[in-house]
């Protein structure tokens, strides 16, 4: 359960309406509204909590002078009663699947079916439609067709443009033109609703919104000239001819990704038979008070109160007791959606405005002491930057650190260290994990003495403070030709963290493991390179107790390189493992210490004319030769 504290406790905290948004008639009644502005629809169950999406765009609205309400995990099979028991939003309905693309929610790397939605109270299934926000959507136009729309998330974020979905193995439009959406917000909204809502007040109509930065709609007149606001615009080829050509989705992919790295990015123009698609730049100047305020605003920290006896909510348990310290990564790895989400730019929070969060959490019912993470999309990048923006700005390297760290990149871990320390001496808190994975690249390979000496000294502080027994990395693989093609460091530099923190961990007399997260059937990976991964894990003694499938998610690199077969960059085709059995093959290695793998190993590696690494990843015993 999430309740760490009496019922009791929890009920008189939680029993009144009083300060949470309402997600019924019967509170709205009680709260005295006779009206509401916004309604949101989420797939998720309503958390009104900072790391829950649907709970920051709900108190940005009411923090933007609105009544909100919230419409959790609506049913969408019945008559429909959810989507008609507010009745019409005075401004506009918000529609979202919640914090991950329903798809991904779902269905594991093999289409099959989960058991299980971590989003949902007691873990259950079965609360949320497949595309919810297409579901979503659909229906409401279909009820309120006079309503404006705004759509969001992560779902409609990285589904803005054309798209391969691996569910349905298709190559899909641009949700807009799916839905029927008015206009979509992508990335973090908190800058683009603060505009639509003053212009809405403002008595504009919701097709004035076109002009929004961080916004994407579809312009269907025929007749009429497609004006852009912005310095630059760029048409891309159409839907169609990317539908009968995947060679023109990769061409298109390129240019997607080279403008979502730039700090000023050009508008995106995608053509279709019903109209175009336009994504408008996103906004890339924030304040240090505009990118601490989504986070002073009034969350309860807590499940809303309609889930008092439906049981825990996982991802409530996982996440409730974690501070998020910045959003975005200049990480860039090709298997990854953050930076086309939240961007390249790195936003960090002030230190003051963490603190005070962190003390907030010490008041939360329930609290024990122990902070299950302070971090963010990375662990390590707090703070850091351009030294020269101007160079930033016009920039187009999808990453800072790959294949080397830049030369203008601040990597100073001071800021991060001393953040830790201080909060280390907030009242209330025992312990501090760090739950985010740590980007070891960060630390070697800087040229400057400083920032060395400083990566160093947060190493030694995040190892005798902030594992929890186990330090939680990523190398992801360890074959050069997959690395680079996953923009991640050498498996050598994984090779040196270890030894680092082994080191460190010896004089401080802990006992605590570096653990790797590993991939397989990655792009480019072949069983040779599965084979070599199987020999370097042998190498440091590692028995992987887990590794993720590749599963291939909208609007990333590597998703982009499994649909068409070649490299965006070079249009040169590029190995790709897609049938379930060819993914169960690579997945045989990494678990090659299990006795039931073997043979099959020796099977694979021979059918690949590889048959003397078998006798490298199994060696001969003595008295017991064998041949393979």
């Amino acid at each position: 359960m999430y309740y760490f504290c009496s019922v009791e406790t929890i009920v008189n905290k939680r029993k009144s309406i009083e300060g949470w948004l309402p997600t019924s008639a019967k509170e709205m009644q009680e709260l005295g509204w006779d009206y509401v502005d916004v309604i949101l629809f989420s797939g998720d169950a309503y958390i009104d909590h900072p790391s829950f999406g649907t709970a920051v765009v709900a108190r940005w609205l009411e923090h933007l002078g609105l009544r909100v309400a919230v419409i959790p995990q609506p049913n969408w099979r019945d008559d429909l009663r959810d989507f008609r028991k507010l009745g019409k939003p005075r401004l506009f309905f918000g529609a979202s699947a919640g914090n991950m693309d329903s798809m991904v929610n779902h269905y594991t790397a093999n289409r099959r079916l989960r058991s299980d939605d971590a989003f949902t109270a007691d873990g259950k299934a079965g609360a949320r439609p497949d595309y919810a926000v297409t579901v979503y959507s659909k229906i409401i136009k279909q009820i309120y067709p006079d309503v404006p729309l705004i759509i969001g998330g992560i779902e409609a974020s990285l589904r803005r443009l054309a798209h391969y979905d691996y569910w349905s193995d298709s190559f899909k439009p641009s949700i807009l033109i799916e839905t029927g959406a008015d206009l979509l917000i992508y990335g973090m909204g908190e800058k683009p609703l603060r505009e639509i809502v003053e212009r809405l007040h403002a008595g504009e109509k919701i097709e004035a919104m076109h002009t929004v930065r961080q916004t994407a709609f579809l312009h269907k007149y025929e007749n009429e000239v497609l004006k852009s606001p912005f310095k630059k615009s760029l048409e891309l080829i159409s839907y169609e001819k990317c539908l009968n050509d995947k060679l023109n989705y990769a061409r298109n992919f390129k240019i997607e990704e080279e403008e979502s790295n730039k700090w000023e990015a050009a508008q995106l123009i995608e053509p279709y038979s019903v109209g175009k698609i336009v994504v408008n730049p996103p906004f890339v100047d924030y304040t240090q008070d505009e990118i601490d305020a989504p986070y002073s605003l009034p969350y309860k920290r807590m499940p809303h109160p309609r889930y008092l006896k439906k049981g825990a909510i996982p991802a409530y348990d996982m996440i409730r007791d974690s501070v998020n310290i910045h959003r975005g990564c200049f990480g860039g790895c090709s298997f990854c959606t953050i930076s086309a989400h939240q961007g390249k730019q790195v936003l960090s929070r002030s230190q003051n405005s963490i603190l005070l969060e962190l003390k907030r959490v010490v008041e939360t019912p329930g609290f024990k002491g122990n902070l299950s993470d302070l971090g963010g999309p990375s662990a390590n990048m707090y703070r850091m930057k351009g030294h020269d923006l101007t160079i930033c700005a016009v920039c187009k390297r999808p990453s800072c650190i790959f294949p080397s760290v830049c030369n203008n990149l601040n990597a100073n871990h001071k800021p991060l260290t001393e953040l830790y320390k201080k909060a280390r001496e907030v009242n209330g808190i025992k312990h501090i994990f760090i739950g985010s994975g740590v980007r070891y690249d960060l630390f070697y390979g800087l040229k400057d003495g400083e920032m060395e000496r400083y990566a160093n000294e947060y190493l030694r502080e995040l190892t005798q403070h902030h594992v929890s027994g186990r330090l939680k990395v990523a190398p992801e693989h360890s074959s050069d030709n997959v690395l680079k093609i996953m923009r991640k460091p050498s498996f050598e530099l994984f090779i040196k963290l270890k030894r680092d923190f082994d080191q460190i961990c010896k004089q401080a007399d802990m006992r605590q493991q570096v653990i790797p997260y590993l991939i397989s059937s990655h792009p480019g990976s072949t069983l040779a390179d599965m084979a070599q991964l199987t020999l370097d894990l042998k190498a440091i003694n590692y028995l992987p107790e887990q590794a993720q499938d590749f599963t291939p998610t909208p609007m990333t690199l590597a998703t982009t390189m499994f649909y068409t077969g070649v490299d965006p960059y070079t249009l040169k085709p590029i190995f790709v493992a897609k049938s379930p059995e060819d993914k169960k093959r690579q997945q045989l290695f990494i678990f090659y210490y299990k006795p039931e793998n073997r043979d099959a190993i020796i099977r694979e590696l021979r059918n690949s004319g590889k048959s003397e690494w078998a006798t490298r990843i199994f060696p001969f015993k003595s008295g017991n030769r064998r041949s393979y």
